[in-house]
């Protein structure tokens, strides 16, 4: 049995600002109307003896990968939780725990794969899964190696050992994984046909993975293990024990194990890959016009070339520029060339270090009953624009420091004030007075649309006290 274990615990910071840590890239149509999720989710659905997914997430964003799911109807599956954030090794390690509590791992091979990346040829993808079984089920950690098609400094790169032939002559000895070269040296590696792109996809045994993983790095083995013994159900979800996770150490899973075992092989891939890690990385794989450049949403631009624009609010105009990209989001722009797509994540780390919103959460914020845009604030008021999707609800809640004006634009709106529930409809209003209890639901079958106008001496996110919450949410945001 094929079980995919997809890591979906990734920001994107270099996709910066329409990618944040609070709804990261692989939840992002980028290349189509599909997300990079979803895609993932496709392909792994296609694959030979394939089982439902264990998919390996942040828990904040347990609702993203639920609906997604949900939306191409897979069930059955596992959804593992992060407190934390540890790196791909202890993810693939409870992944692996969790998969050997439900069997002895002999006959089952993880096919570990990032939820972020794009694959062009799905079928060329399924063979090299197919080539490399042999090899996994023998006990070898299978990598899969992108054929590079140019010399990138952005990669890792794998040097395979030609003389070592494997599986049938499907999959290599693996000789050396080198860090990301200079372009000189990258040159030099894609000219010798001995190396490969490192794509952090993988194939092995969970038993076999442990057991070599507990040589090189045994705490983070052990720590996996309580994890997953101690972790918790809560809904649709498997909650790792954040004692333990927050215990292990983080490393990749490369530098913790692949560059020290003697059991490493790599397969070969030609499948249009792209690890999408950034915006000039993006714009290569994008569609583009008769100048190169690819333009999405409001955008005018003259004696323009080579520029990836995107334009989410406003009308974004260029004259005379070459190979930029430009990303329009209601509360960031960015501007940067191209050649520095890679340094996006700096701005990021400033972000981060100043504390600045805009490093984790956009404007609009996603909660799994809909979403809420900030439109206006300043002294003592804000205002907001929320959607809630047909059949959902906030929470039952109230707040210690505002007063709530709501007013429906759109849909039917049953509110909770209370002991008294009313509805309303377009263009009828309430007042939520501070330290009400109340709640918001849609009852109807389109989404309910409300503008809010908050008023009161502190006004954020985390002056709410969940009293219910059909989601099985903690107080704050």
């Amino acid at each position: 049995m094929l079980v995919p274990v997809i890591l979906s615990g990734g920001s994107g910071t270099r996709l910066w600002p329409l990618s944040r840590r609070g709804y990261p890239k692989q939840f992002l149509p980028l290349l189509n109307q599909h997300t990079l999720f979803g895609e993932t989710l496709s392909r792994c659905a296609r694959l030979d003896d394939a089982a439902p997914p264990v998919v390996v997430a942040n828990h904040e964003h347990r609702f993203f990968v639920a609906e997604q799911m949900e939306r191409r109807g897979i069930h059955g599956g596992s959804i593992l939780l992060e407190p934390c954030g540890r790196n791909t090794a202890p993810a693939i390690a409870a992944a692996a725990c969790h998969l050997l509590a439900a069997s002895d791992g002999s006959n089952c091979l993880m096919l570990v794969l990032p939820a972020d990346h794009a694959i062009a040829d799905v079928a060329a993808f399924g063979a090299a899964v197919r080539a490399a079984r042999e090899a996994a089920l023998d006990g070898l950690l299978v990598t899969f190696g992108i054929v590079p098609t140019r010399p990138e400094v952005g990669y890792g790169y794998i040097r395979a050992d030609r003389s070592a032939v494997l599986a049938g002559g499907n999959a290599f000895r693996v000789d050396e994984f080198v860090e990301k070269p200079d372009e000189q040296t990258a040159a030099r590696y894609v000219s010798s046909g001995d190396y490969t792109w490192n794509s952090g996809m993988f194939l092995f045994r969970p038993d076999v993975l442990l057991h070599e993983l507990r040589r090189f790095q045994p705490e983070i083995v052990t720590n996996a293990e309580v994890a997953v013994r101690e972790a918790r159900e809560d809904m649709d979800f498997v909650r790792l024990d954040a004692d333990a996770v927050s215990a292990c150490p983080s490393n990749s899973i490369d530098y913790a194990l692949m560059e020290h075992t003697d059991r490493a092989a790599v397969v070969p891939l030609q499948c249009g890959w792209s690890d999408v890690g950034a915006w000039d990385a993006l714009s290569e794989l994008a569609d583009k016009d008769a100048d190169g450049n690819t333009l999405n949403g409001d955008v005018i631009v003259r004696d323009t070339c080579n520029s990836y624009i995107r334009s989410s609010a406003r009308l974004v105009a260029t004259v005379g520029v070459d190979n930029l990209v430009i990303i329009e989001t209601p509360d960031a722009l960015l501007v940067a060339d191209k050649s520095h797509a890679q340094d996006v994540k700096q701005i990021v780390d400033r972000l981060n270090a100043e504390e600045r919103g805009e490093a984790a959460l956009h404007r609009e914020v996603h909660r799994p009953w809909g979403t809420y845009d900030c439109i206006d604030e300043g002294d003592r008021f804000q205002v907001k624009r929320i959607t809630v999707n047909p059949g959902s609800q906030i929470s039952l809640q109230k707040h210690f420091h505002r007063a709530e004006h709501w007013v429906v634009v759109r849909g039917t709106a049953e509110v909770t004030c209370d002991d008294e529930v009313i509805t309303l409809t377009e263009n009828q209003s309430t007042f939520i007075p501070l330290g009400s209890v109340h709640r918001l639901r849609n009852p109807g079958k389109v989404p309910l649309e409300i503008v809010e106008v908050q008023s009161g001496s502190y006004l954020g996110e985390d002056d709410i006290v969940r009293l219910e919450d059909t989601y099985g949410r903690d107080n704050g945001a």
